[in-house]
């Protein structure tokens, strides 16, 4: 089932993310239970990304846009959208990086200590190793990440994890 409806971008308060597109509770509501938020967003029929329903307080909801994307679409603050929403069962929410695979079956012991973080850090690892272009430089950071976990026994801290991507470029 999918949900296509006429929206617009609006400046949210906040530091982190800061335009979103505006879902209304209706149309949210007509794909999910509300409680796995996790949808397929199509944008002006062009772009597709994986996102979350964010609760936007008033009942309504709204999903993150980046930088990258609203430049791709020439979408800015108080914008028209065409939006179709579906509902994303895929298992992280996000694609999965075949290096990334790859890496789980070179490493068994990552891999078990990566589906022991909670489904949002295994997202944000995920995005960090699929976001380079290079195949060669996503297979160093899933293996980078793997080790980096298995020496935190999975307790890990970005910082940390920014420092052993460091160290290893100086090697």
């Amino acid at each position: 089932m999918t949900s296509s409806f006429s929206t617009y971008l609006f400046k949210k308060e906040g530091n982190v993310w800061d335009v979103a597109i505006h879902v209304p509770k209706a149309e949210a509501e007509k794909l999910t239970d509300l409680i796995d938020k996790r949808v397929l967003c199509t944008i002006n029929n062009q772009v597709t990304i994986h996102a979350a329903l964010m609760p936007q307080g008033n009942g309504d909801f709204f999903i993150n846009t980046n930088k990258e994307i609203r430049n791709k679409l020439r979408l800015a603050i108080n914008d028209k959208a065409k939006v179709t929403l579906a509902k994303d069962d895929s298992k992280y929410g996000m694609p999965l990086p075949e290096e990334l695979k790859t890496a789980w079956e070179l490493d068994p012991e990552g891999h078990q200590v990566f589906h022991t973080l909670t489904i949002g850090k295994q997202r944000s690892l995920i995005h960090v190793i699929g976001k380079p272009k290079s195949t060669e430089i996503r297979i160093r950071k899933a293996l980078i990440v793997l080790e980096y976990l298995r020496s935190v026994n999975g307790k890990f801290d970005f910082k940390e994890l920014n420092e052993a991507f460091k160290l290893s470029n100086q090697k």
